[in-house]
């Protein structure tokens, strides 16, 4: 049963790829939806989720449906709905870079879904229960996630929330931080941007966080700050986690949509470990620092292949062998995902 549970939006995301001479983009679908793509990322650390929502019964709504089920997440508490069309959104770019969002949602699928459609079998297996501000921007979805919380709330689940503040979904600023407010007040943990803290509060960072933990009854906070990295606190004490910045992240992107078209292709998870060590022989041959070697995964191929064939299950390990942790500036600063040999989220926010 999954640990953590998630109710909100899915939807297509149209990036731009290529502009012609008159600035008309070429855009690029993708899945989106940040409820979605939180529980994908969860899934990558080992948990167990599930996911409530709406899109449509048409050709993006079911690639919707797919792309979560192939990343493990539970989908039987998504509806697909024939009378509405999936959500999109189309992101381009202005002249400094900065993303520009326009919305296909009057009304989309996911502002649809009704309290008697969320699937509260699931809610009550979970430990942890997520939602964001898109789902209360319109009703029937808006009651729908009120009801959602209440339930959870009411058999001690854990509550997250993103605000996720988008505004052109929004009547007027007044109706955003409403909802915005509302949802900070049903949360024990808050990832918030510095962004939207200045749109509620005008503060900083450090006290927003501090606003949140204190006044508001929220034990977790993250306050993401775009290239400055993140600042999280919660009543034990706080700190900053650094972005990951330099080239090393662009090849880091270019490796992992290798391994992907790997897989994509027929490959399994052995022809994957070939890949990368194909890569690292390169890297040694090109530097002549035989200290690369070690960095092979052929050593460790039988754990991994363990943990491929028992969907990254970590008790599939040797009793004996070292739990593997991913090695992030995340995982580092203790994201506490609910995966049963990482450190407890409920224990953490007793400190």
């Amino acid at each position: 049963m999954p640990t953590i549970v998630a109710l909100g939006e899915m939807l297509i995301d149209f990036a731009p790829v290529a502009a012609d001479a008159a600035g008309y983009p070429t855009l690029k679908a993708q899945p989106g939806g940040a409820p979605c793509n939180f529980l994908a990322a969860l899934q990558k650390y080992g948990c167990s989720t599930a996911m409530i929502g709406k899109v449509g019964d048409d050709r993006f709504g079911r690639l919707l449906v797919k792309t979560a089920a192939d990343c493990g997440i539970e989908t039987r508490g998504i509806i697909k709905d024939a009378a509405a069309f999936t959500t999109m959104a189309f992101v381009t770019l202005d002249a400094e870079g900065n993303r520009e969002f326009s919305f296909a949602r009057k009304p989309g699928a996911d502002t649809c879904l009704t309290e008697h459609e969320v699937d509260y079998s699931l809610i009550n297996a979970c430990r942890v229960f997520h939602f964001g501000t898109l789902s209360l921007t319109d009703d029937p979805a808006r009651t729908a996630t009120q009801k959602a919380v209440a339930y959870a709330k009411a058999r001690g689940k854990l509550i997250s929330f993103d605000p996720n503040l988008r505004k052109l979904l929004w009547p007027d600023d007044d109706a955003a931080a409403t909802q915005m407010e509302w949802g900070l007040h049903q949360a024990d943990i808050v990832k918030i941007s510095d962004e939207e803290v200045d749109f509620l509060w005008h503060t900083t960072p450090a006290a927003a966080a501090q606003k949140l933990l204190r006044e508001y009854g929220v034990r977790l906070v993250y306050v993401t700050m775009g290239p400055r990295g993140c600042y999280f606190a919660n009543h034990s004490g706080s700190g900053t986690t650094a972005c990951p910045t330099g080239i090393h992240v662009y090849v880091a992107e270019i490796v992992e949509n290798g391994l992907n078209n790997v897989k994509d292709n027929g490959g399994n998870l052995t022809s994957q470990i070939e890949l990368v060590n194909r890569i690292v022989s390169t890297i040694m041959t090109e530097t002549k620092e035989a200290d690369f070697d070690t960095l092979s995964v052929a050593e460790r191929a039988e754990q991994l292949l363990a943990l491929f064939d028992k969907k990254n299950n970590v008790l599939a390990l040797d009793e004996r062998a070292e739990i593997i942790r991913p090695e992030t500036s995340i995982a580092q600063s203790s994201l506490f995902t609910g995966a049963i040999h990482e450190p407890q989220m409920f224990t953490e926010l007793k400190k």
